[in-house]
């Protein structure tokens, strides 16, 4: 029995990976849109005998395409051959998450909605009538709370039921009598055009009275022909549009028109389907958002838990760093002495051993530990909702820097892994602000670099402290600042010079704040980040060692190729307040951070492998070699500044899909100015914060301009 396909789609934030992941278990996999460099998710399961493919399709808030994600999320919506799809949407604002809801009855008529995060639903006091929705829509709505499993078995049973079914009409959405009185003139040219391609020919009318470049090309893609040129269909198009100027009424107004149509069949819908329980209703998210995105504690508050963040890692770190070092550098001399019974001649145990296996193990050992520690802080972080509240913050800034506000997103994914942050730029729509994103993410240390920076931030900067792992941990967060500042006075004289333009259209979505599944979040960031950097960190870091161990002990004229370059970049180093050595512990520490201190090492002492030295005997080394506290100084901006790990690709991690009306309650947006959304868009007393001119087209609702974003 061949397995039923099932498209998952929903807007961003609303639970639609927990139900993927709840769904499929294991019988997961990821790659690539064909074409595209957008990542996605597939899965099976079974029920009830049959088998099923799930395919996550991108989070989006509308079927018009404005990003590489929303246009492969329209193109299988619309043309992607699945047999249902199931459309999430958050209990919390239903009425937002109908628009998506409505666009997908209209293009497909086998649909399951799930109202997710019923539990949220609960906790603010709202109520939700169900089969009142159900009705509405005429299509199955289950209510689920995918965390806790709550809602699954039935959602299973709807889908194998909607799957089977002959398709059935769904209500369509009502549209002004001169949108009708069009759609019912184009209907009759395109039923043949469209039976054999199953595309359903009130959607493909409305798209065609629309307008809308991207949709369309869809479309034609689909069909194989130029679709507005077909005789019948320009000729009805061309009576169209006449009797449309006769009545004063452009193309762009009914476009609006049909946008506005769906935002008011949503809060139709809704009405007597959602209920407020004021008593119940819950204000922590309010006094929340105040808090972290206060003008005045904002900021502070973003400091010390990264201070927090930092200090942890820092002594967390240190005791499983130790353990595991002299666990891996004790199997070193083992490996030597078996390759020696077998027969393995001597330079190649030094070269394979002493050089690609002994930077390979101080790359272990040096960089698991605080990543295992970091990655689950910062992940908890990300899943109680707080990360979106510092881009919140930052955005001001990027935008008196002329730079994208989705900025602010990458470079906090740089400070976790500078690949995961350069590869999360794709969400920039405009080439321009894209680039400079790119750019300037190399300003935020990644975990690779930390050791580096630790090492020598303790020795020669927080010395002299009863406290100094919270003196350390302080300076560290200063140069976390650094980079910030370098990374806005960078964007700043790209957007003034080579990279000049208007900054585009940012909406940015707060999530609720949700209580972290503690467990998941360790697995998630163990499994997804930690051992995959560190799998590709090791994969590096093998080959470079041999090409270290090849300079340290190769000799040309008398001297190590090591030597000639330290004394090669030697006078550079001096202008700079360092020295050639570490200029050169940073070029060749390139592929793996973490042995740039080892080199250095290596190199003072003129060894042939990485020197394992810590605490006193590091000291004595770098100041027998004209190390002070100015050559601390010095060293750190530079590896701020350089980045370090060699590209790799990373996978799209499902925090950056941000495009859409923003749900949460901001109390203040750029310039000091409340915009708030009216009640057909705002739900539970929701907000917005735009960027310039908002990216779509502005509708008259009573006394409200709200922007088209959908």
């Amino acid at each position: 029995m061949a397995d039923r396909v099932i498209a998952l789609a929903g807007n961003p934030n609303v639970g639609k990976s927990t139900i993927f992941n709840a769904l499929t278990g294991l019988r997961q996999h990821t790659g690539n849109w064909p074409g595209k460099t957008v990542a996605n998710a597939r899965g099976s399961f079974t029920h009830r005998g049959q088998d099923y493919a799930l395919v996550d399709v991108p989070g989006c808030y509308s079927l018009l395409a404005h990003s590489a994600e929303e246009e492969v999320a329209r193109d299988f919506l619309c043309f992607g051959g699945h047999d249902a799809v199931l459309v999430v949407c958050d209990a919390t604002c239903l009425e937002r998450n109908l628009n998506l809801t409505l666009q997908i009855l209209e293009a497909t008529d086998r649909v399951v909605v799930a109202v997710n995060l019923m539990d949220e639903a609960r906790r603010k006091g709202l109520e939700v009538d169900l089969p009142l929705l159900s009705e509405r829509l005429g299509v199955p709505v289950i209510g689920t709370a995918a965390r806790g499993g709550e809602g699954l078995p039935e959602l299973l049973d709807a889908l194998a039921e909607t799957c089977g079914q002959q398709r059935v009409q769904a209500p369509a959405v009502d549209y002004p009598d001169y949108i009708e009185e069009a759609v019912a003139r184009l209907e009759p040219c395109l039923d043949e055009l469209c039976k054999a391609s199953g595309l359903a020919t009130r959607w493909v009318a409305l798209r065609l009275l629309e307008g809308e470049g991207t949709i369309l090309r869809g479309v034609n893609a689909h069909l194989g022909l130029d679709l507005a040129r077909q005789p019948k269909v320009e000729a009805a198009l061309d009576k169209i549009f006449r009797a449309w100027a006769v009545r004063g009424i452009g193309r762009e107004a009914a476009s609006q028109a049909i946008a506005a149509a769906v935002v008011a069949q949503g809060e139709t819908l809704c009405q007597d389907v959602v209920r407020r329980d004021e008593s119940r209703a819950d204000r922590l998210d309010r006094r929340l958002d105040r808090l972290f995105t206060s003008r005045w504690t904002g900021f502070p508050i973003m400091l010390l838990l990264l201070l927090g963040v930092f200090w942890l890692t820092i002594v967390g770190a240190n005791y499983p760093s130790a353990a595991l070092s002299s666990w891996l550098f004790g199997l070193e001399d083992i490996l030597a002495n078996t390759f020696i019974a077998i027969g393995i001649p001597g330079v190649v145990i030094d070269m394979v051993i002493h050089g690609g296996y002994k930077v390979m193990a101080w790359v272990v050992a040096v960089m698991l530990p605080p990543m295992a520690i970091f990655f689950p802080l910062f992940t908890l972080l990300e899943d109680f909702g707080y990360l979106p509240r510092v881009a919140f913050n930052l955005d001001r800034c990027f935008q008196a820097c002329k730079a994208c506000g989705k900025q602010a997103l990458t470079m906090c994914m740089g400070i976790g892994c500078n690949a995961a942050g350069v590869t999360g730029c794709r969400i920039i729509d405009s080439p321009r602000e894209r680039l400079i994103a790119i750019l300037t993410n190399t300003f935020m240390p990644c975990n690779g670099r930390y050791p580096t920076m630790i090492s020598i931030i303790a020795l020669f900067l927080a010395v002299g402290s009863g406290a100094s792992t919270l003196v350390g941990a302080f300076i560290l967060v200063g140069v976390i600042v650094l980079g910030v500042g370098m990374t806005l006075l960078v964007s700043r004289l790209l957007s003034a010079t080579v990279l000049k333009g208007v900054p585009s259209s940012f909406t940015l979505e707060l999530p609720p704040y949700r209580r972290p599944q503690v467990g998941k979040v360790i697995v998630r960031s163990v499994v997804d980040r930690t051992l995959k950097v560190l799998g590709r960190a090791v994969a590096a870091a093998a080959p470079a060692g041999v090409l270290i161990w090849l300079c340290a002990n190769v000799t040309v004229g008398g001297a190590t190729i090591l030597t000639h370059i330290t004394g090669l970049l030697d006078p550079l180093g001096r202008a700079l307040g360092m020295d050639g050595v570490i200029l050169t512990a940073f070029i060749l520490g390139l592929p793996a951070n973490e042995i740039v201190v080892p080199i250095m090492a290596m190199a003072y002492l003129a060894q042939g492998s990485l020197m394992e030295l810590e605490g006193g005997a590091l000291l004595a080394v770098f100041t027998a070699n004209g190390w002070s506290w100015t050559t601390a100084v010095s060293v750190v901006p530079v590896a701020l500044a350089l980045r370090h790990h060699l590209p790799y690709h990373q996978k799209r991690d499902g925090l950056l899909a941000l495009d859409g009306p923003c749900r949460s309650h901001p109390h203040r947006v750029r310039r000091g100015r409340l915009r708030r959304l009216p009640p057909a868009l705002s739900g539970a007393g929701l907000g917005i914060k735009n960027r310039a001119a908002p990216r779509g087209r502005p509708i008259k609702m009573g006394h409200w301009t709200v922007w088209d974003l959908i």
